[in-house]
């Protein structure tokens, strides 16, 4: 047996620890910081495929047509105790009675974002199934869901 110990070929050394104090700890870590690596800044990023692509407006359309249901409900329901008149007569004489300018806007800035959200969300559902990832597809696409959202918003206003 205790030859069998001395010819073992698997080195063995106990840890060794040292006590140090909190600041040299400090120096340490700040050393090792330095030697990761850095998150790139935004500016590396191509503005129309991150800012004008579909994916982030997806989100905000999305979010702002939910958030905007949201409102309304909770106004609906808090009508009655507040004194509010949000029944339809209301809703339909005070909207008869803002300028044409006005109704456009308005009608506009609920149909686009209902169109743009629908028509991209086909063009994520797309993606989700292998389809359109070639870099020039998905600028073209989002071109082209940009240019309908925007033609079926306006078309949503002057013929609905």
């Amino acid at each position: 047996m205790g030859l069998a110990q001395s010819l073992s070929t698997t080195n063995s050394r106990r840890a060794e620890t040292q006590k140090i104090s909190a600041a040299e700890a400090r120096s340490i870590l700040d050393k090792q910081r330095l030697q990761r690596p850095v998150s790139p800044h935004l500016d590396i990023y191509d503005k129309q495929q991150t800012w004008f692509g579909g994916s982030i407006w997806q989100r905000f359309t999305g979010s702002g047509l939910s958030g905007g249901l949201y409102a309304f409900g909770l106004a609906y329901l808090a009508a009655p105790a507040l004194g509010w008149h949000l029944e339809s007569a209301s809703l339909v004489a005070a909207f008869g009675a803002l300028p044409v300018a006005a109704k456009v806007s308005l009608k506009f800035l609920a149909a686009w974002p209902f169109t743009f959200h629908a028509l991209n969300g086909v063009r994520h559902l797309a993606m989700d199934l292998g389809y359109g990832f070639n870099r020039q597809t998905i600028v073209k696409s989002g071109w082209y869901i940009w240019g309908a959202s925007l033609v079926g918003g306006l078309g949503l206003v002057f013929f609905l």
